[in-house]
């Protein structure tokens, strides 16, 4: 049996879940799970609902029987088969440790995407990414190319039909033009230290102010270098007894980790954008294993 996915954005309002449980119902629909939260202070109001349908109703004919339900609420919304993988292309430089994690990730059925495409500036990762049988592209970035090159990098995104862009690492920032065009739809990872560690070496300035606690941050990418809304966030406590060495490696396994967790959350249409905010529901006990396998 089939599991379809609802996410709902809308003004709060009175009846709203009502009114989706009983248009599910109504078409014969079972809800096993649902999520939703309220914005007091925004006034908007979010939800994720995955239903099965003992009718087989198809998820055209949900939909068209949803829309006036949808405009009585000024809703957003979207539906979604379960069963389909998003496409994602994986954007990399030179330092290949996200990457990796991702494609073992891919290549064990843990991480419920497709991926479509691996772009990069430099040739360091082609042999990796070409035995895993995955097309890539290496598009040079320089200051006099990078519009030719962000439209070639936009090219590849659209003929392979890719719904998001995954920055593992990629260290060119993009321009204010391709943030807007695909907001929403490109997720960086980055060390916590920043804004407090700018530059190079931060792990190195971590090091040097002794710090106790490194971390990872994931984000959605807009035209403020990262600081787009958050999706993911972890961290690791270090002493005074670790090198800056230990300092990399740790950060590098938590960057892995949150970058990963960030992508499962978004490819399960987990993630809603609420102004510089997001709202991240929780994967179900119910769902957790098999989100967990794609």
């Amino acid at each position: 049996m089939n599991t379809y996915c609802l996410t709902v954005a809308c003004p709060t309002a009175r009846g709203i879940v009502a009114a989706i449980a009983t248009l599910l119902a109504e078409e014969g629909c079972n809800i096993v799970d649902s999520s939703q939260f309220d914005d007091l202070e925004t006034g908007r109001f979010f939800m994720r609902v995955s239903f099965t349908s003992d009718t087989g109703a198809s998820l055209d004919r949900i939909a068209a029987r949803f829309a006036p339900v949808a405009a009585r609420f000024d809703m957003t919304h979207a539906f979604h088969d379960e069963a389909t993988k998003m496409k994602v292309v994986i954007m990399v430089s030179r330092f290949g440790h996200c990457l990796n994690d991702l494609l073992y990730r891919w290549r064990i059925g843990a991480l419920p995407v497709d991926i479509t495409a691996v772009i990069s500036n430099h040739m360091d990762y082609q042999k990796l990414v070409v035995n895993h049988d995955i097309p890539f592209h290496c598009i040079p970035v320089t200051r006099a190319n990078k519009p030719q090159a962000e439209a070639q990098i936009m090219q590849v995104v659209e003929e392979t039909g890719a719904e998001l862009i995954v920055l593992a690492r990629y260290m060119q920032i993009l321009s204010d033009e391709m943030c807007q065009k695909m907001s929403g739809r490109i997720i960086n990872i980055h060390h916590s230290f920043l804004p407090s560690f700018k530059g190079a070496n931060p792990y190195k300035q971590a090091y040097e102010r002794g710090v106790k606690l490194i971390g990872a941050t994931s984000h959605y990418v807009t035209a403020d270098l990262d600081e787009g809304p958050i999706i993911e966030q972890d961290t690791v406590r270090v002493t005074h007894a670790q090198s800056p060495g230990d300092y990399v490696s740790l950060g590098r396994d938590v960057e892995a980790s949150v970058l990963a967790r960030a992508i499962h959350a978004h490819a399960h249409h987990r993630v809603f954008l609420n102004g510089t905010k997001t709202v991240v529901f929780p994967a179900s006990p119910r769902g957790f294993a098999s989100e967990r396998m794609g």
